[in-house]
């Protein structure tokens, strides 16, 4: 009978071979719907953050930036009031992790994704990005502190070499660290201005869908999540080459896909969320489309309640599409609700994972029941 049962269970190798190790599976399922889409919250802007509050408070005839504490309020505010209609919530170390942790902002049911690089790096001479990593900060770090997965923002545009093979070796980098500390790993790449260019401009507009998908052919290998812009502009193209755009996405993507906002208007966002989900998307890492009128409310009240009824409902709004018409993150590596349910780890395991993780244990023999055994053995 034991056999008969263990027949149908799978080998973990079905997980193993697909780089599905126990804290990136883990990471999966906390930051998932329980149908395997993702309905993910991003309040992770520093730089874009701040320059909206400079402006409220320059309009209140305040000419100068928010201070560290007023960055943490609002990040704390807008997560409390719309963390419930999403699967989880992109952080940074900066300003929000530990203090969304300490007072309960983000719900202990929700996952919890934090980013590692340095908002508003460096960039070269035409001003291209050349990314690094939050200084006293690190995949390591965010594994210790309990976090569900590691996010990394690389822009990347392919004609332009000297950033790009730049950002090649930082994703490379975090991927390979995120791998070390067996924590989930997803990464966004977008487009972005060369030298005096617009975003506005027809040169940007006209290569951006191509930028977006050589992206995920290129780099979505290198994570187990990937975020991705939408793969043109609204009004730019017409809808059905933007939804072969989409399609081209989903085939260039090498694992499961979700579509950031980029600040768009809500309802922009939301015609783009329901062509992605329909394209083969997993679901949705949105930020300022979501929340970027909370600025422009009165302090206080005002703010909490724009993002306790106009924030959360856009939020649940958007969770309704993808939970529907989303793929789940499970479909992209071949497998079913029902395969994942019977997979079955052998014995041992726990000896043979993480092999280069260090030892902390007692290696010399133990007396158990007057026999000696070795740390390993069965007794």
């Amino acid at each position: 009978m034991a056999t008969a049962e263990a027949s149908r269970h799978l080998s973990a190798t079905v997980l193993l071979g697909k780089g599905l190790t126990p804290g990136k599976l883990r990471g999966l399922q906390r930051i998932s719907n329980p149908n395997g889409t993702l309905t993910m919250l991003a309040l992770d802007q520093n730089s874009s953050m701040i320059d909206m509050a400079t402006k409220a408070l320059k309009g209140k005839g305040q000419d100068r930036e928010p201070t560290y504490e007023e960055v943490v309020e609002a990040k704390i505010d807008m997560m409390r009031n719309m963390a419930p209609a999403a699967s989880g919530v992109l952080i940074d170390g900066y300003y929000g992790a530990w203090s969304a942790i300490a007072s309960g902002a983000i719900p202990p049911s929700k996952g919890l994704l934090v980013r590692v690089e340095k908002s508003g790096g460096p960039k070269n001479k035409v001003g291209a990005p050349m990314g690094e990593v939050e200084p006293g900060w690190s995949v390591e770090k965010i594994k210790l502190m309990g976090a569900d997965a590691v996010k990394l923002l690389a822009p990347f545009e392919p004609t332009e070499p000297i950033s790009g093979e730049h950002q090649f070796q930082l994703i490379e980098h975090i991927y390979n660290e995120c791998r070390k500390h067996d924590i989930l790993f997803l990464l966004e790449t977008v487009a972005f201005t060369i030298g005096k260019e617009k975003k506005t401009d027809a040169s940007f507009l006209n290569r951006k869908a191509e930028t977006v998908i050589e992206s995920a052919r290129q780099f979505s290998r290198f994570c187990d999540i990937y975020k991705a812009e939408f793969p043109g502009t609204l009004g730019h193209e017409t809808d059905a080459q933007l939804h072969d755009n989409l399609l081209a996405l989903d085939a260039a993507s090498e694992r499961p896909w979700v579509l950031l906002s980029a600040g768009v208007d809500y309802a922009d966002y939301y015609k783009q969320i329901e062509m992605a989900m329909a394209a083969g998307a997993s679901g949705i890492l949105g930020g300022r489309a979501f929340w970027k009128e909370y600025f422009l409310q009165e302090e206080g009240e005002a703010r909490s309640k724009f993002a306790a009824t106009t924030g959360l409902k856009r939020v649940a709004d958007a969770d309704k599409v993808v939970r529907e018409k989303g793929s789940p993150w499970f479909s992209r590596y071949g497998l079913t609700q029902e395969d994942l349910h019977s997979v079955r780890a052998s014995e041992g395991w726990h000896a043979r994972y993480a092999p280069y993780a260090a030892d902390p244990g007692f290696n010399g023999t133990v007396e158990i029941g007057g026999s000696k055994h070795r740390p390993g053995e069965v007794y």
